[in-house]
């Protein structure tokens, strides 16, 4: 697909948007009683920004907010079209923040009679921290040095995310979310969020996601890794004075867009014409419309993302430990919580996705079930694999409205 049609369907779809034009709001946060904020690292920095957005409105208690947490790549803009990222003109923020951003990532999902219903809740997502789409990372400025933190951005943990959104609670003034709600590595989130702060929540949504990270996943993650550092452009990660390590973060796109997107939907989707990218590749030659469209998925990429940042979610993700990150010592320890107060999970499986097997699902379903917590299963049947959580509304909105109105 060319870069054109690729924006003449978003234009289309932004058409097509019920929710309009919606803004990024900025929460500047400087930790307790301003002593500044703390990573599961030990590292402190005085003050982080988190950049979000809201859907709907709150009801007079603020007991109708959802919290939303994307995936590892996605962003705070979950619905609607926003077309510029910063508040205060950012060059570099903007340059990232492409054409394919402008719509929100789950537009079909939310709104007036979707699955979020707008008429009914309020939505909060927010970028997570250590990320590049508004929020402190990598890329932001270390104001004790004037230039990007790189190398010195501490390591990152789900919880050190978790943490920070629940302040952004606090900023907003609520108390108990009707739900918490992630795909993919968002599941992740919800999941952990709802065991550090289980009086907080009511209704617990994990999507195309697991219960902890499996051996697979830190395979592939480690390749994806490697890539990256392997780039000789990368220096370590401070490579914002020169040369981006391009290659490296493609690649790393590549070896995850696979698991992303079932095989025969990258079939369908891979262009016909065969484009050698030039100055990538020094000797092989491109010779099928697979290869380059997965070159193509990955230059288009690098073009959006950063490096640092993509380095520091997959690692997070790699090392995720549920019962070690949300600060207990066994997994009954961890549901304690949900059963006092009664939480309510709906888990979702997506029968072709090569990214999160639905064993994966299976084994939360199992821990639910083991220490009384109460659930519903779904399995998605679809030929789009991980990505059907994007694409595919109709399979997952009549399930995910049931359980936020009570009707389950």
């Amino acid at each position: 697909m060319s870069d054109s049609e690729t924006k003449s369907q978003a234009t289309e779809a932004a058409i097509e948007s019920v929710n309009g034009v919606v803004e990024t709001r900025f929460f500047r946060h400087t930790g307790p009683e301003g002593k500044g904020v703390q990573f599961a690292d030990g590292k402190v920095l005085p003050e982080v920004t988190l950049a979000y957005e809201m859907y709907g409105e709150p009801n007079a208690d603020k007991s109708n907010v959802i919290l939303l947490f994307h995936a590892l790549s996605g962003a705070h803009h979950a619905a609607g079209i926003n077309e510029s990222l910063s508040a205060e003109h950012d060059p570099v923020l903007e340059r990232r923040w492409t054409s394919e951003l402008h719509l929100g990532w789950w537009d079909q999902f939310i709104g007036p009679g979707r699955a979020l219903d707008t008429e009914k809740y309020c939505i909060v997502c927010a970028n997570y921290l250590g990320h590049c789409y508004g929020s402190t990372g990598p890329a932001s400025t270390n104001p004790e040095t004037g230039k990007p933190y790189g190398s010195a951005f501490p390591e990152l943990t789900i919880a050190d995310v978790v943490r920070s959104q629940a302040a952004l609670l606090d900023h907003l003034g609520v108390d108990v979310l009707h739900a918490v709600v992630g795909p993919s590595v968002g599941g992740l989130m919800a999941q952990n969020f709802a065991w550090i702060y289980p009086e907080r929540v009511k209704i617990v949504m994990p999507i195309a996601t697991g219960w902890k990270t499996t051996v697979y996943n830190r395979l592939i993650l480690f390749e994806q890794i490697l890539a990256i550092e392997n780039d000789p452009h990368f220096n370590s990660g401070d490579y914002y004075d020169g040369t981006r390590p391009e290659y490296g973060l493609a690649l790393a796109r590549m070896i995850s867009h696979k698991t992303f997107v079932h095989l025969d939907a990258i079939e369908r989707r891979a262009r016909r014409t065969i484009v050698q990218p030039e100055g990538q590749l020094a000797w092989y030659e491109v010779r099928d419309p697979f290869q380059s469209y997965m070159l193509y998925q990955g230059k288009k990429f690098v073009e959006r993302f950063d490096a640092n940042t993509y380095l520091r979610i997959i690692d997070m993700w790699a090392r995720f430990d549920p019962v070690r990150d949300s600060g207990f010592e066994t997994v009954s320890e961890l549901f304690a919580g949900a059963r006092e107060h009664n939480h309510r999970y709906l888990v979702f499986s997506i029968d072709s996705d090569f990214c999160f097997y639905p064993e994966e699902q299976q084994e939360i379903v199992r821990h639910l079930e083991a220490n009384d917590v109460r659930c519903m299963h779904i399995t998605v049947h679809s030929d789009k694999g991980h990505d059907s959580f994007l694409l595919e509304p109709e399979l997952f909105t009549p399930h995910i409205a049931a359980v936020l109105n009570g009707q389950v």
